[in-house]
């Protein structure tokens, strides 16, 4: 009986300190897309919504995780992104697009 709550209590420690690291990474990833974009993370808005099991191109099972966040291109507006880690690589990822603030609409 302690040995199986003591490996429960490991498992529940090695995910959550998992968890952290796949957080950073997201904060990571969605920093370096939103620069490619011109835009900035607003990092305290990275947050997990999903989480299930996927298989990477080895056929391994890994965690899917995905990541919800927004990005501003002027500091007044928030576009609303998402980004997919499969184990630590970066498998999907959506901006939507934006028109950029020194830009005007075509008439």
């Amino acid at each position: 009986m302690e040995l199986a709550l003591l490996v429960i209590l490991v498992a529940l420690a090695w995910f959550w300190l998992d968890s952290l690291d796949k957080r950073e990474r997201a904060i990571l990833l969605g920093t370096e897309l939103a620069a490619r974009f011109n835009l900035q993370l607003l990092d305290e808005t990275v947050v997990c919504s999903r989480l299930w099991l996927g298989r990477n191109r080895h056929g391994h099972v890994q965690f899917l995780r995905t990541y919800e966040f927004d990005v501003s291109a002027s500091g007044n507006d928030r576009l609303h992104c998402h980004l997919m880690l499969l184990g630590n690589q970066l498998g999907s990822w959506h901006i939507p697009p934006y028109l950029q603030p020194d830009l005007q609409p075509l008439h």
